[in-house]
């Protein structure tokens, strides 16, 4: 679900090593399907040098490619990064090998919160482990948003965005949103007062009437683009992922632009969603499928990581590891106190997820 798509602006190429261009090769070692870019370059080699198994990686950029694929089986993996709220289907097209605990004796280090939040679409942990996680919330220009709305401009609550009377002071320097019907309306609803996961259909129909309001506002829905426009002050606000804003706020201050980029968890609850290391319930090498998680777990192996993609990791001791700028930031690591306030990403029956589709739908056209 998750890219770090200026990370790519930074570092000019991702991750390139260990990667297999088709698993049917069977060669010994592990093999892994992951979001691209979603893990430190150096890791697949030093796997292989400290265990003598070389990582043999794909790469999706979909969740729905991911699913799919794994749906149909016999892929030839071994894990897999699944995403929060895709874990429920996993589990329940019997896709996934529960994990055995025995083998992961890392995973002590895991922050008993976040495993708790990942508990909602894998009840009792028995699946997945947590891998990296985020937030989605709202990512803008301090200068721009000033001089459209004042000095008291409500950049700490979701406001900005779903009144009409704000959002409409900032189409001059431009709006975007993800393309997520998944975050985007789970966050209106939240914001109406309602379920983020109702399962009442007439709920979703004041969710697309909330959108619906603010669509002539809005500039675009695009997931791979948002955060470079951000960086390059083509938009001034952006309904997105605290790594991107982060990442536009670094490469503004390394261009010494005076644009200044920042990041606001609305007090009413930003999203908050996962990435999980799962085994698959076919996989060719389980053994070294449950080595490999287990690496993932070690503090100083999951930091590096997050050092490279500036997402938050699970791992309560990897802090330390993790370089102190992205640390000590707020955004990325949000007190305890704003962790409470944060709305898992949950999953949807067939019968609402159509219906949710649907009003996305027609959000993005206007009609």
């Amino acid at each position: 679900m998750r890219k770090s798509h200026l990370r790519t602006i930074f570092s000019a190429t991702l991750l390139c090593v260990g990667i297999s261009t088709s698993v049917a090769a069977a060669e010994p070692g592990m093999y892994l399907y992951n979001w691209f870019g979603l893990l430190a370059p150096e890791t697949p080699k030093a796997f292989e040098q400290e265990t003598g198994t070389r990582v043999h990686m794909d790469a999706f950029d979909s969740a729905d490619i991911m699913q799919s694929k794994v749906m149909a089986g016999r892929t030839g993996y071994d894990v897999v990064v699944a995403t929060s709220d895709v874990l429920p289907s996993l589990i329940q097209a019997g896709v996934l090998q529960p994990l055995d605990r025995e083998q992961l004796s890392n995973l002590s280090h895991i922050d008993p919160d976040l495993l708790a939040q990942v508990a909602v679409n894998d009840p009792g942990n028995r699946y997945a482990v947590p891998y990296l996680w985020g937030t989605t919330g709202i990512g803008y220009d301090v200068d721009k948003v000033k001089a459209a709305l004042g000095d008291n401009a409500p950049v700490n609550s979701w406001d900005l965005i779903f009144k009409e009377e704000n959002i409409s002071k900032l189409q001059s320097c431009g709006v975007a949103m993800l393309d997520s019907p998944s975050e985007i309306i789970s966050i209106a609803l939240h914001y109406l007062g309602l379920p983020s996961n109702s399962k009442n259909p007439d709920d979703y129909q004041k969710a697309q009437a909330l959108l619906l309001k603010i669509r002539p506002y809005v500039l675009y829905f695009d997931s791979s683009r948002i955060d470079a426009d951000l960086a390059d002050g083509n938009i001034c606000a952006v309904v997105g992922w605290a790594n991107g804003a982060l990442a536009a706020q670094a490469i503004n201050e390394k261009a010494k632009t005076g644009r200044k980029i920042t990041y606001s968890l609305p007090r009413e609850g930003a999203l908050v969603w996962s990435e999980n290391l799962v085994l698959l319930k076919d996989a060719p090498h389980p053994k070294e499928g449950m080595a490999f998680i287990n690496y993932m777990l070690r503090p100083e192996i999951i930091a590096k990581t997050s050092n490279h993609t500036l997402y938050p990791n699970a791992n309560k001791d990897a802090t330390a590891f993790v370089e102190q700028t992205l640390r000590d930031n707020p955004w990325i690591y949000p007190d305890k106190k704003t962790v409470a306030t944060l709305i898992p990403l949950e999953p949807l029956p067939l019968k609402l997820e159509r219906i949710r589709t649907r009003v996305w739908t027609k959000v993005k056209s206007g009609v």
